[in-house]
């Protein structure tokens, strides 16, 4: 978890969860779980249990302590609605996004239907705050675009595809709906090779349905030589940035002080899950 990052479309991570386990194509050459599983077995290392699933409730209010607005990334080394979260863990994750409003927060998954039974439950209140991106992973046709078509059925306020790894051509497809879409190829040892036609394809679909598209990198074994580059031009298109104004510093206070005291009463103590 940093108050900085390096990954291009946001500018800090948060991680009051840890971990996951591989469920589709996109997940074959996980970056978080390579990196994880690094520093499995040095004790008390932040991956200590390196890419097992873990609660990691002394994080949970670090957004309330951030004082200038950030676009955060949640759980960018883990995926919120893994069925090994519980409901009302979740739920403590939305009342901090709720409370830290002066924060963009843009909450990506591969588990759309926990999504979708999550904003009917610990995070309805959530649904149709414009601060809160919801987005899904779209890797190919066979397992991202049924997530994409999950997340449009979804009544929350701003939307997003993360097409990361883009492993085939998606072809045509519906973005009705959609508020953003992040293209990007594969990067590590081991990278799949993207094609210039597929993303090609997808910045044009953008274009078409007025859709802001950011081309993230071509990727490969080294993706600080091949760039991010689309025909000469770099995209950087984003969605509105909607959030609260900051707080003063003894509003920010009380803001985690009313939290901490609901966390107590949740008795969380950082268990593997």
């Amino acid at each position: 978890m940093s108050d900085q990052s390096k990954i291009e479309w946001t500018n800090a991570t948060w991680n009051p969860v840890r971990g996951c386990t591989k469920i589709s194509p996109g997940c074959k050459n996980c970056y978080a779980k390579t990196f994880a599983e690094r520093w499995r077995g040095i004790p008390g290392h932040p991956f200590e249990f390196g890419f097992d699933l873990r609660l990691v409730p002394d994080k949970l209010d670090a957004p309330l302590r951030w004082p200038s607005p950030k676009k955060i990334f949640v759980n960018s080394m883990s995926d919120l609605f893994h069925e090994g979260v519980p409901d009302d863990y979740i739920g403590l994750v939305g009342q901090v996004m709720e409370a830290a409003d002066w924060h963009v927060y843009q909450v990506l998954t591969k588990r759309p239907q926990r999504l979708l039974e999550s904003l009917d439950g610990p995070l309805k209140n959530l649904a149709r705050m414009k601060h809160i991106w919801w987005g899904v992973s779209v890797e190919d046709r066979k397992h991202g675009l049924p997530r994409l078509e999950m997340l449009r059925a979804a009544n929350v306020g701003v939307k997003f595809l993360s097409v990361e790894p883009l492993l085939e051509d998606l072809r045509d497809f519906d973005l009705s709906g959609i508020d953003w879409v992040i293209v990007g190829g594969e990067s590590g040892p081991g990278a799949r090779p993207i094609q210039k036609s597929w993303v090609s394809r997808i910045r044009d679909l953008c274009l078409d349905a007025g859709v802001p598209f950011f081309f993230k990198q071509w990727g490969g074994a080294r993706k600080h030589l091949t760039g991010r580059d689309l025909d000469g031009v770099t995209h950087d298109g984003f969605p509105d940035v909607v959030h609260g104004p900051v707080p003063s510093l003894t509003e920010r206070r009380i803001r985690i002080g009313t939290f901490s005291q609901a966390l107590e009463l949740k008795s969380y103590s950082a268990p593997l899950v």
